[in-house]
């Protein structure tokens, strides 16, 4: 009996989701794995044809999901793992995005993931098993300046996987939402980084642009080591709801809870004093 699991995995044609991919492979599962260009997720993934079934998907297509998930089915008779990687992220003010930039952060960081989810619980509740994946950011839990539609996504999916365990815990599936921070991939470069194109001079978003191209390549998490940590979660028994990785996201969410905490009670007065005397 086969007992390679099968994943599924979004964004796979580069960064996290393409090294993801590649470690699946070499430890014996099955892949298919979504990418706004198949060729070039074929191209980055070579020698795998009975295990790896690349797809060309636009994740904000509920249809083009549904197909796919179908299609991962189809070819390989269930889907185990579900890994909703693919996003990007768009720099820029309030004041400066545009209302056509913050809603396609949206559709491609939250609706996306929410599209691959309602695609494939049918089977997973068929099956009585499965556990997802959906990556957040520290960006999902303290936000920041000049990122407020990333935030906004990013924030949403640390929610919706909260409701999501209650949902389906009964039906045997595992759900974990992790929080990489600063992670050595290709992530700030052009295309998973974008800085909004109506630029206003007082945000200096020419300034911040400049400071995150020049770190592309400096970061200090190692994508290895990250990936085969997401590996290793999904052999466990009782894995985990939140999984923060990288000692910056560790620090940063830790800080920011506890300033937090300590200003939910220097306002507790205010904050017990609303129910009828």
């Amino acid at each position: 009996m086969d007992n390679a699991k099968v994943w599924f995995i979004t964004g796979a044609s580069k960064g996290l989701g393409l090294a993801l991919a590649k470690l699946v492979l070499a430890k014996g599962d099955k892949v298919a794995a979504t990418s706004r260009n198949a060729e070039a997720l074929q191209a980055q993934i070579d020698g795998q044809k009975d295990n790896f079934l690349p797809l060309q998907v636009d994740i904000t297509s509920d249809k083009e999901v549904k197909e796919a998930v179908k299609r991962c089915v189809d070819t390989f008779g269930r889907v185990d793992v579900v890994v909703n990687n693919a996003g990007y992220s768009l720099v820029g003010s309030m004041e400066e995005v545009t209302d056509e930039e913050f809603r396609q952060t949206i559709d491609v960081n939250l609706f996306g993931t929410v599209n691959v989810i309602r695609a494939a619980m049918p089977y997973l509740r068929a099956q009585q098993s499965g556990h997802i994946l959906n990556i957040s950011s520290n960006a999902g839990y303290v936000g920041f300046a000049h990122a407020a539609s990333y935030n906004a996504a990013k924030f949403a999916v640390v929610g919706l996987s909260e409701a999501l365990q209650l949902e389906v815990e009964s039906f045997g599936i595992k759900v974990t939402v992790v929080a990489p921070g600063q992670f050595r991939t290709n992530f700030m470069d052009e295309g998973s980084l974008t800085f909004t194109d109506n630029k206003i001079a007082v945000y200096k978003i020419a300034e911040a642009e400049k400071m995150w191209r020049n770190f592309s390549g400096q970061q200090p998490g190692d994508p290895e080591k990250l990936v085969n940590i997401l590996f290793e979660i999904t052999q466990l028994p009782q894995p985990p709801l939140h999984l923060l990785l990288g000692p910056d996201t560790y620090e940063l969410v830790t800080k920011h809870r506890e300033q937090e905490k300590a200003e939910i009670e220097t306002w507790k007065h205010l904050t017990l004093s609303t129910n009828f005397n």
